[in-house]
């Protein structure tokens, strides 16, 4: 394997690095820290539960307007898109996509009221996602007021429907829709703090919502009429039972129960029973395995209390008695992962050791899934800075070395710009 400073990826790093308007770029950031946190203040405050993002959409287009963006926009499902060359005969030039995602975990109703001390801030999603949020509206306004002269389109989106059920709609909706997905030469996602790991394998997920229906009753009166609580209780057991992969040579998988509801008084029969599922993996066909074994405890938890009330009614078929039941999937994230020879990852790894740091390749589920399974050089990043209490109300950020996690993020988006033009004019010589 040649030594990395040989490499046309390094070559290609240290040229971006000498040039001037990369110096001025880098110097924006240094000097405009207090505004990024008064952003991340303005930010933090708005709600954006999934498919509740709307007002932070129209803060995000607003911003983008401020930047200097062109072609600012919201598409159908609320994503915001700026586009940095604004003319038309830019069009066919290969993109280069910076994203992040504009939603969190918490329900609209949630207290929001950041406290922001020095280069701290407390609040719901300080973090996840605002850091990455505003690291995007930070690079943005580098590169522009830098005037730093790209061979590619460069587009920054403030994208929704990340967390929970939101199930990437906003990600899966770009490359399903807008007019220049085709065009997408690498997708750098920020999420979250963070200035050496990045996410380059995509675990993937299936949840699904199982939910038993009965004819309810009174738990006397109605006695041996079965019980969807019951029941979903007995079908969760057997899929707890379900084997895991054991060896280390197998890919790794997880079954988890995330919420269970049912019923109205502790003397009633349930009329209803229902229980969030979700499987995770980096294998699509361990996925497939425990979808599989989950309507397999299900049908046979449901069949066999259905034979237990008929026989309580003297062998009489009594259907006003029966259970039914019903899996729908709710959410399902594509597994991938960045080749070992990306250029987005060689870029990725020139970039760090130019910038002295260590790149820690990780597992996760982020926007990334999707362009990765469509075979598009994709990788999450971190914003810079640190943070901790991620999806919970004590959430931090501080924004602490939060411009070399940014400067990281500028120089690999620069050097994928030069790649993607260069593939592109290589391209149409042939």
């Amino acid at each position: 394997m040649p030594l990395l400073s040989r490499s046309p990826a390094y070559s290609r790093v240290t040229a971006i690095a000498g040039q001037r308007p990369l110096h001025e770029a880098f110097r924006w950031l240094h000097l405009h820290d207090l505004q990024m946190m008064r952003w991340q203040a303005e930010l933090v405050a708005i709600p954006a539960p999934p498919f509740g993002e709307a007002q932070r959409s129209l803060w995000m287009a607003t911003k983008f307007r401020e930047a200097g963006l062109g072609s600012v926009g919201i598409d159908g499902v609320g994503n915001v898109f700026g586009k940095l060359l604004e003319s038309e005969s830019n069009d066919d030039l290969p993109v280069v996509l910076l994203s992040a995602h504009l939603d969190t975990v918490f329900p609209a109703e949630t207290p929001l009221d950041p406290v922001v001390i020095e280069d701290r801030i407390e609040a719901p999603g300080a973090c996840d996602n605002a850091a990455g949020v505003i690291g995007m509206l930070a690079v943005a306004h580098a590169l522009l007021e830098s005037q730093v002269q790209l061979a590619a389109q460069v587009i920054v989106c403030g994208n929704v429907g990340e967390e929970g059920e939101g199930d990437l709609r906003g990600v899966r909706h770009i490359y399903q829709r807008a007019p220049w997905a085709g065009r997408v030469a690498a997708h750098i996602v920020l999420d979250g703090a963070g200035a050496e790991t990045a996410v380059t394998q995509a675990l993937g997920s299936r949840r699904y919502r199982v939910e038993i229906f009965g004819p309810g009753g009174h738990s006397f009166t109605d006695a041996g009429t079965p019980n969807p609580i019951l029941v979903l209780g007995l079908a969760l057991t057997e899929l707890a039972r379900v084997p895991m992969p054991a060896s280390p040579d197998e890919p790794r998988a997880t079954m988890n129960v995330g919420t269970i509801q049912g019923g109205t008084s502790v003397n009633t029969i349930p009329e209803s029973a229902a229980a969030a599922v979700e499987f995770r993996s980096t294998d699509v066909q361990q996925l497939v395995r425990l979808e599989v074994g989950l309507h397999r405890v299900v049908e046979d938890a449901v069949e066999a209390a259905n034979a237990a009330a008929q026989a309580t009614v003297q062998g009489k078929d009594r259907p006003d008695r029966r259970l039914s039941f019903s899996i729908d999937k709710i959410g399902d994230r594509p597994a991938a992962g960045l080749p070992g020879d990306s250029p987005l990852l060689e870029s990725l790894r020139a970039v760090d050791r130019h910038l002295r740091l260590r790149t820690d390749l990780r597992l996760g589920s982020t926007d990334a899934n999707i362009p990765l399974s469509l075979g598009v050089p994709a990788v999450s990043l971190g914003a810079g800075g640190d943070g901790g209490g991620a999806h919970t109300r004590a959430e931090w950020y501080s924004a602490a070395n939060r411009e070399l996690g940014l400067r990281r993020v500028l120089l690999l988006t620069l050097a994928m710009v030069e790649w993607a033009a260069h593939r592109n004019l290589s391209a149409a010589a042939q």
